[in-house]
């Protein structure tokens, strides 16, 4: 029975994909997802380079209500459920930026089609651990994309201190190009101050 959970379980993981795009400056990218009614979508987003790391995020429905709007987010996760049957639009703009393109990373999860009840209490049992499982499996999705966000932090954060050792590198180096300066400036000054001069 376990091993037969066990495979349940693994043939039942939803494939996580993530992206990562390139979002030019006063540009707009858009994808789409197609959803039944009901069906539970989520979309995780993080911007990994470029410029103030914010992004404007929109989510929008078939007849193009929009569902999630925001402004300026470095990062974010929205969940909701499809409100009808159709396509269903998330763009990520970077209208506020001039010169500067932005790194995203995102992934847009579409859970399972919602089930139709029956009345067998055999099928029942079989929906909720099928449900359990589904649950599961949902959760396991959330460690990899929090896995993943944390990996994009990692590399922003390497990123970081790897320019902040090399700024540090550089101002000591010039540091001791001043020091070297100085003491050689002020040998010549108290040598010629020293000096006897002659007057013939």
């Amino acid at each position: 029975m376990i091993i037969l959970c066990v495979t349940f379980l693994i043939a039942r993981l939803i494939p996580a994909y993530s992206y990562f795009i390139n979002v030019e400056p006063k540009k707009e990218i858009c994808f789409y997802d197609t959803a039944v009614s009901g069906t539970k979508m989520s979309l995780t987003f993080e911007v990994a380079e470029g410029g103030f790391l914010d992004i404007d995020v929109k989510i929008s429905g078939p007849e193009g209500k929009t569902v999630y709007k925001g402004s300026r987010e470095s990062s974010g996760k929205y969940a909701f459920s499809a409100y009808m049957d159709g396509e269903y639009k998330y763009c990520f703009g970077n209208a506020m930026s001039k010169m500067t393109s932005k790194v995203v990373k995102f992934n847009m999860d579409i859970g399972e089609k919602p089930k139709q009840e029956s009345g067998d209490t055999l099928d029942q049992d079989h929906d909720k651990l099928a449900e359990q499982l589904e649950q599961l499996s949902g959760q396991l999705v959330a460690v990899k994309h929090d896995q993943e966000y944390m990996e994009v932090r990692d590399r922003t954060h390497s990123m970081i201190n790897g320019s902040t050792n090399q700024r540090v590198v550089w101002w000591a180096f010039f540091e001791a190009l001043v020091l070297l300066a100085m003491s050689l400036g002020q040998v010549y000054y108290l040598k010629r101050f020293f000096e006897v001069r002659r007057v013939v």
